[in-house]
């Protein structure tokens, strides 16, 4: 991890981390990935997020990676915005609509990372309701989530089958390309911040009211 301060208050950090133990993705070999970057409001437009990457990029090459990468958004969000990574020297290595990788690339023979193709398919049990459960340690909300969803579906007994991914392992997100996700019946459900207990409680009642 990266930390910038200003007059020692913390204003921002970048994640960086070989792609081979990435839980976010993309799928690839011999680059550093920027899962996460964030500078707080006060500190924006002083060149601190731009800091950040040029000693992530720093790093990888001390390291002997072959490129540095992330995955960047189109869509109005205030996450990882991939227009910003444009700016700071990046360039879009693959896209899909409003998601893209981006990055720069150290040498030529480096193979093209892949972006996350979900494989998830529902198998439903006769008069349960199924939760697939996807999770990361890495990502503070989804371990949250995660916790929640187990409490909730402890609420329900022998009436819910909860079954947990965790994106950690790698053969694990290989296989199914998801490093984040709740699917009740099949259904995901999704909040962007940490699933709340009432959301899912009443996702897992309707599922049961329906089977």
């Amino acid at each position: 991890m990266k930390i910038a301060s200003i007059d020692n208050d913390q204003v921002g950090f970048l994640h960086i981390m070989p792609i081979e133990i990435c839980p976010w993705g993309p799928i690839g070999q011999d680059l550093m990935v920027i899962p996460c970057l964030t500078v707080i409001g006060k500190a924006k437009g002083r060149g601190i997020g731009r800091a950040l990457i040029n000693s992530a990029e720093g790093e990888a090459k001390l390291q002997g990676h072959k490129g540095i990468i992330t995955i960047g958004y189109y869509h109005n969000r205030w996450f990882m915005q991939a227009p910003f990574f444009e700016k700071c020297g990046f360039s879009i290595i693959k896209r899909e609509g409003t998601i893209a990788i981006l990055g720069k690339l150290f040498e030529e023979s480096v193979e093209s990372p892949q972006l996350l193709k979900p494989k998830y398919q529902f198998k439903p049990i006769p008069g349960k309701a199924v939760v697939d459960l996807f999770w990361n340690t890495f990502c503070p909300t989804s371990d949250i989530e995660a916790q929640r969803v187990r409490e909730v579906a402890a609420e329900f007994g022998e009436l819910v089958v909860l079954n947990e991914y965790c994106a950690d392992e790698r053969p694990i997100l290989s296989r199914y390309q998801i490093h984040r996700g709740i699917f009740i019946n099949g259904k995901e459900i999704w909040w962007g911040h940490e699933a709340p207990k009432e959301g899912i409680r009443e996702a897992i009642s309707q599922a049961l009211h329906h089977k």
